[in-house]
């Protein structure tokens, strides 16, 4: 049965909130201190990998950074210099087949034009302006012959509209929403999500003292790094650093629907932060049914529900919104990753209940929304809402998924090939990180997810058939790096992303690589997302 994990500490299970209900038991929150077993500073010594060859352009970028950059990025030996399309290039001249997509944001792929004039255009016009202020378009006058010119510097923009406003309405008109407020990233979006979500119980119960403020999350979940997104974040090597985090959260099964509506109806809870489709904790797709009865249980509680679609948003999983293809709808819906292509951008979509409780001065971000960063957006969803687009991702993703079981499913690390459009995962029976590897030292990009024993696959959405193909190929040619690698798939493994290099925090080390895994308490490697 599900279990309920609760700061700061122990467990309970699903029989234990009935038990607690019926003595009246304290609730979600075990304050009993105990020491946390790692520091966010892990002093790790750790030899460099033996034959890392680098180019002498790569091998100067690295040493500078080093000196200057704070060691929070473990960071694989390559260096980027442009891209264009599915393409990336590095300093050395060496091409990449871009199957990462700077984790799931380029969905045009590099270079774009239409974005790039979108971008250039009204960086020369506006970059930035406060948000107590109002801003619009610059408009370009022509004057050709006896003929006299006017238009805006993003063509799609309406006649004297702020961008703000103009991107608000796209994203309401293809949505359940009724309201947008503008973030620089996913975990501001999931602070804001918080934040809105307890001023929503509050004003819903304004006639008693303590309305419910609680969360529920689910295992295998990812929803930030700021100290409110890390506390509904379940794995335990992201918040261990730093505790105390925001306490108040219970983590349940992912799907386990029974546990996730005996919680809601406790009358403690205020939302429910759910991925539609997970990407870091593996590639898991939640199922018609388990969204529906959290649906239900949040509109029987009061609760309000909120979808992370941060990285499985926006076009990804062949519909606009992930949680399209279950037809069930959110009160909120967090999105960031690809929004702007590229550029710091995050949105939190909510219904027009939950904006009535919230009044000026109630949240706020000095750089959200600007004029630069939502052109750059109206130009992305312009193109990504476009159902010739969605269709084509859906299609490749489906042609992808069969050619990746056909090609790579006889292997015996492979365990399973699984995801929804361009977000798909494979599932192996060893660390990943050897098959990163090698095939980034055979030209293709590829991340990891869930125990580092995932490979994560989340190309530009503009990805044709033939580097698909490719992409297929390399993989294949690659797996004969997994021989010999087996490893208990109980166990946490090694880093998990294309990047397995780890720099000391006391003292920068260059190149560095686990020739085993670190055990941090069970976790042992610390993941992008």
């Amino acid at each position: 049965m599900a279990s309920v994990h609760c700061f700061l500490g122990s467990s309970l299970s699903s029989p234990m909130i009935t038990l607690r209900r019926q003595f009246n038991l304290p609730g979600l929150i075990n304050t009993q201190k105990r020491p946390s077993p790692i520091r966010a500073c892990l002093n790790v010594d750790i030899s460099p990998k033996k034959n890392v060859e680098m180019g002498v352009k790569t091998q100067e970028v690295i040493e500078e950074e080093a000196r200057v950059i704070v060691g929070t990025y473990a960071r694989a030996p390559v260096v980027f210099s442009h891209g264009k399309g599915s393409k990336l290039f590095d300093v050395e001249g060496r091409e990449y087949l871009d199957m990462t997509s700077g984790i799931a944001v380029n969905a045009l792929g590099h270079g774009d034009p239409d974005w790039v004039r979108a971008v250039t255009q009204q960086a020369h016009a506006l970059s930035h302006v406060s948000n107590i202020f109002y801003s619009v378009p610059m408009w370009h006058f022509i004057v050709s012959g006896s003929f006299f010119f006017v238009f805006p510097s993003n063509m799609n923009a309406a006649l004297g509209t702020e961008f703000k406003v103009e991107l608000a309405k796209r994203l309401v008109s293809s949505s359940f929403a009724d309201r947008v407020f503008f973030t620089n990233s996913g975990t501001e979006a999931n602070e804001a999500a918080i934040k809105f979500s307890r001023k929503f119980q509050r004003y819903a119960h304004s006639d008693v003292d303590n309305p419910p403020m609680e969360f529920i999350a689910f295992s295998n979940c990812f929803h930030g790094r700021t100290m409110g997104a890390l506390a509904l974040t379940s794995k335990e090597n992201y918040r261990l650093p730093f505790e105390p985090v925001m306490p108040g959260v219970a983590f349940l099964e992912y799907g386990d629907a029974e546990a996730a509506r005996e919680l809601i109806l406790s009358g403690r809870i205020a939302a429910v932060f759910v991925e539609p489709v997970q990407g870091e904790g593996g590639i898991y797709t939640a199922t018609k049914e388990f969204l529906q009865s959290l649906r239900a249980a949040c509109d029987e509680a009061g609760v309000l529900l909120v979808y992370d679609e941060v990285q499985c948003g926006l076009g990804r999983t062949g519909y606009l919104w992930a949680h399209e293809a279950f037809g069930v709808y959110p009160d909120i819906m967090t999105l960031a990753k690809p929004l702007a292509g590229g550029i710091p951008i995050g949105a939190v979509l909510v219904t027009e209940r939950v904006s009535a409780a919230m009044k000026p001065g109630d949240h706020g971000s000095t750089f959200a929304g600007g004029p630069l960063v939502c052109n750059a957006a109206i130009a992305v969803l312009d193109k990504i809402s476009n159902p010739d687009f969605l269709a084509s991702v859906l299609n490749k993703g489906e042609y992808f998924k069969e050619l990746l079981m056909k090609k790579l499913g006889g292997n015996p690390h492979v365990k399973e090939v699984r995801g929804e459009g361009l977000i798909i995962g494979i599932e192996l029976d060893v660390p990943a990180g050897p098959l990163v590897d090698a095939c980034r030292d055979s030209g293709l990009l590829i991340l990891t997810a869930g125990k580092g024993n995932v490979v994560r696959l989340v190309p530009p959405l503009i990805i044709s058939e033939q580097e698909l193909e490719a992409g297929a190929e390399i993989l294949l040619k690659c797996l004969p790096a997994l021989d010999g690698r087996k490893q208990s798939a109980e166990t946490e493994l090694p880093p998990n992303n294309v990047f397995e290099a780890i720099i000391d925090c006391s003292l920068l080390r260059l190149n560095m690589r686990f020739d085993k895994p670190v055990s941090i308490t069970g976790e042992e490697h610390l993941p992008f997302t």
